[in-house]
């Protein structure tokens, strides 16, 4: 097969969709497929490129500026430069692909891409990593007149077949996009496996004057919908129980609500901002940690799982039923507490430090739970089968 992976997102910069979605283009490119991936300019990146057998394509794009949204970080959007739609068509028209595998439902790039499948005749694949929501009245009405008004009626016009990686993404179709369940599959988070194959580097409690005290690691990038705040609120009980714990925030900072609540509790003290780290120091931190947690206002995603696959206990705010058909159970195989629930972390952590033989177990079967199910190999197999049922129908049905 011929296919073109489209993500606005892509290495080098970071983030859960990005990696993703280049992890799933060199599974398909080491299968012997030819890959195409379109994606936005980022920071000095080249512009085309060759790598792991499949060529990278980056379009100049208009980052937009820091607004306070949900969203809020690093948006870069090709179509805001004269040209792009043309360029796009042509790069397309040149590739000849089969199939399109688009990831993110809310980027430009998907819409253009998919609009040229559509009028050519090419099978869709979407995947929906983001769900366009937000406690805050404005923010959320503003989201579903974006959905309504614009989103839901490109998607109609390009007419993709979903691909949800969890039940709240197949909800979220089902009520935003009136998408059947015909029209979905469901395809877990690609986790790359490797990095953690090979013993991580030591050195990280050192670096950072921890020592041997109790230590969180709060790993990925701090936006408004993850924004720490459950666990900040969480450190006076765990600090009255273990006064010597702390917080190793790791990613980049683009909301820093949680250090102002941090100072008003008077924890503040307990918190190291790292910042973002290279790739492949993430093994070491989760390696170096005791406890990992980061997705406390509901999801378990790309990092989270990340650190389960680790072996270091990780908890995340999602119930039994996150994943359809796969079974998580809470306290055997998933640290589970309900989203926004500060109490419910505080008991989670002390319980965890109460008993390092129960910690560590649990940890153990979340890296066999992610292997099993999650692991880039088994996740891209999946993918690959769903795309060649694509081509293959459309091929029937020409």
């Amino acid at each position: 097969m011929r296919i073109a992976v489209v993500n606005n997102f892509f290495p080098p910069r970071v983030g859960g969709s990005a990696h993703m979605a280049a992890s799933l283009a060199q599974r398909y490119a080491a299968a012997g497929h030819d890959v195409l991936v379109l994606t936005a300019a980022y920071q000095g990146a080249r512009v085309t490129e060759s790598h792991d057998g499949y060529r990278i394509v980056r379009l100049p794009a208009v980052t937009m500026p820091k607004l306070g949204l949900s969203i809020d970080f690093d948006l870069s959007f090709p179509s805001l430069v004269p040209g792009t739609r043309r360029r796009i068509f042509r790069l397309l028209h040149e590739f000849q692909p089969d199939v399109l595998h688009l990831h993110g439902q809310f980027f430009d790039l998907s819409w253009l891409s998919g609009l040229y499948a559509r009028r050519h005749g090419i099978p869709v694949l979407l995947t929906v990593h983001t769900l366009l929501v937000s406690e805050r009245i404005g923010y959320a009405l503003a989201f579903r007149l974006l959905d309504a008004c614009l989103v839901r009626p490109i998607l109609k016009r390009v007419n993709p077949r979903f691909a949800v990686l969890d039940k709240p993404g197949r909800d979220y179709c089902v009520r935003r996009y009136r998408v059947e369940d015909r029209e979905l599959e469901f395809l877990p988070i690609a986790v790359d496996t490797r990095p953690f194959d090979r013993p991580a580097r030591g050195g990280i409690r050192a670096e950072h004057a921890i020592g041997n005290d109790p230590l969180i690691v709060s790993l990925g990038h701090v936006i408004p919908l993850r924004d720490r705040i459950p666990l900040v609120e969480a450190m006076p009980e765990i600090l009255a129980r273990y006064p010597r714990t702390r917080v190793l925030v790791v990613g980049k900072v683009y909301h820093d609500a949680f250090v102002e609540r941090a100072e008003d509790l008077g924890v503040r003290h307990a918190f190291l901002v790292r910042g973002a780290v290279p790739r492949n120091d993430v093994p070491a931190y989760l390696a170096a940690a005791d406890i990992v947690t980061h997705d406390l206002n509901g999801g378990c995603g790309t990092a989270s799982l990340e650190a389960m696959l680790s072996g270091t206990p990780t908890i995340v705010s999602i119930g039994e039923d996150h994943y359809p058909g796969v079974d998580l159970r809470d306290g055997d195989n998933m640290l589970l507490v309900p989203p926004d629930d500060p109490d419910a972390v505080a008991s989670a952590v002390i319980g965890l430090l109460d008993d390092p033989v129960r910690a560590a177990a649990i940890g153990r079967r979340q890296g066999e739970l992610v292997r099993r199910t999650f692991a880039l190999d088994v996740v891209a197999g999946q993918y690959l089968r769903i795309l060649e049922k694509m081509v293959a129908a459309d091929v029937l049905g020409r």
